[in-house]
């Protein structure tokens, strides 16, 4: 009798977890198409589910008024690259910078930033693959580092430590170059080298052969960048005009000097990264392993708060004519052409006839959702019961994409797929402060949170 029911039991469950033919042809017989679904058919033949999807009762343009905004000046273009967090870390600077200053039309280097970005992350796989030489190739390390050698998205913590090492140039000192524009090729090709080079690190006899490697390999890199996207000043000459173009100064600077002249904020002790991960515990700080850009730099590290503890903050810092560094998981539901972030802009369920039931917490756990791009939070409206309603952020990808080249989002949508936020400590409540000061619990390199922004 035991040996019946265990053959039985063996028999459904082959049956149940293979397609086979008995199991097809329910499939196919489950599928009686009338005049709606050939429609449907007819139509998903030649459109695309988004462009089908497009809501056609949220079509109108929304209200582009905002109680509190603040004072920005110019559009930037990330052209066809990952590099949104330093174009959005270097644009709250720029913003400040503008302000502070009366300066005209002005920019920061992106390409000298992101020279330094890839040399140091390039050193800091390299490091990591000499740290990790006595783990096997199938080690989960291992092999995570292996898969992500270097890229060109990050965070606003890399901004910061870049920014206080190397300091910052004006960007007609180091203009963009053709490859910093379009990194698609690029990034594949250092990827190649830096997997080569860290089978070779991970051949070497010892460590002092593997570090003499490592440099060798580093004088390449460098060669390779220079190359590539130009070789960084270490001193210029830059001529200031104000918001009148009439000239104010004409003066040498190293990048340091002039960092600390027109920003000089201590940006890896005055700010504080804010998370919403409603799959994490709430009120407690997480850092991520090689969540970073240096090797001697710090680690993306995050106070994870319910949303509208965050909104308290972003509100206090708008009103206060402060840019922020924020991100969010940008493609879902986004309306190009009218630069709209709205849970109304698309309606797959009726479109398809599914149910798109997971909410925050399980789209993460599930990698359904995640921080995908960065952008400067500029304008929050009000309404009369002191409840925000919409958000406006400044975008990265050219003065003609989207609004005047900033994205309008919902209330509503923030609340489901902005994740990340930056602010200056003094508009954190006092309540939070201790929370900051607790130790920090680290999470794996390979944590759904690690997703750099791009």
């Amino acid at each position: 009798m035991i040996s019946l029911c265990l053959a039985l039991c063996t028999g459904l469950d082959a049956q149940n977890k293979a397609l086979d033919n008995n199991t097809l042809d329910k499939l196919r017989e489950s599928y009686k198409p009338g005049a709606s679904d050939k429609a449907l058919r007819n139509a998903l033949n030649t459109g695309s589910i988004g462009t089908l999807a497009a809501n056609a009762d949220n079509m109108a343009m929304p209200d582009t008024h905002f109680s509190d905004r603040v004072r920005t000046k110019g559009i930037t273009d990330q052209k066809r690259s990952g590099r949104c967090w330093l174009f959005t870390g270097l644009n709250v600077l720029r913003a400040a910078a503008i302000d502070a200053h009366d300066l005209g039309d002005f920019q920061f280097s992106q390409s000298y930033c992101f020279f330094y970005d890839q040399l140091e992350k390039s050193n800091l796989f390299l490091q990591a693959i000499i740290d990790t030489r006595a783990l096997p190739l199938d080690d989960r390390k291992v092999d995570w580092l292996l898969s992500n050698p270097i890229g060109d998205g990050g965070t606003f913590t890399g901004v910061a430590n870049l920014v206080l090492k190397y300091g910052v140039v004006p960007a007609d000192v180091m203009p963009e170059s053709f490859i910093a524009n379009s990194t698609s090729d690029f990034n594949s090709i250092m990827k190649k080298l830096l997997r080569q080079d860290a089978l070779k690190l991970r051949e070497a006899k010892n460590d002092k052969a593997a570090y003499r490697l490592k440099e060798q390999m580093l004088e390449e890199i460098y060669k390779l960048l220079c190359q590539c996207i130009g070789q960084p000043p270490l001193e210029f000459e830059w001529t200031r005009y104000n918001s009148k173009g009439e000239k104010v100064s004409c003066k040498k600077y190293t990048p340091q000097e002039f960092y600390q002249e027109f920003v000089g904020w201590d940006l890896n002790n005055n700010y504080v990264m804010l998370m919403n991960d409603p799959a994490r515990e709430y009120y407690k700080l997480y850092e991520i392993e090689y969540d970073r850009h240096l090797y001697d730099g710090d680690n993306w590290l995050y106070l994870n708060l319910p949303i509208d503890r965050i909104k308290e903050m972003a509100i206090a810092s708008i009103k206060d004519n402060k840019a922020m560094y924020f991100s969010c998981d940008v493609a879902k539901f986004l309306n190009r052409t009218k630069g709209t972030l709205d849970l109304a802009n698309f309606d797959y369920e009726s479109l398809l006839g599914i149910e798109l039931t997971m909410d925050k917490k399980q789209r993460i756990v599930t990698h359904d959702s995640g921080s995908s791009h960065a952008m400067t939070l500029i304008a929050v409206d009000i309404n009369d019961e002191g409840k925000s309603t919409k958000w406006m952020v400044e975008n990265s990808w050219g003065a003609a994409s989207g609004y005047k080249g900033n994205l309008i989002m919902t209330d509503e949508w923030f609340d489901e797929y902005m994740f990340r936020l930056v602010v200056e400590k003094q508009y954190v409540p006092e309540d939070l402060l201790p929370y900051l000061e607790q130790k920090a619990i680290q999470l794996p390199a390979w944590d759904p949170m690690f997703l750099g922004e791009e």
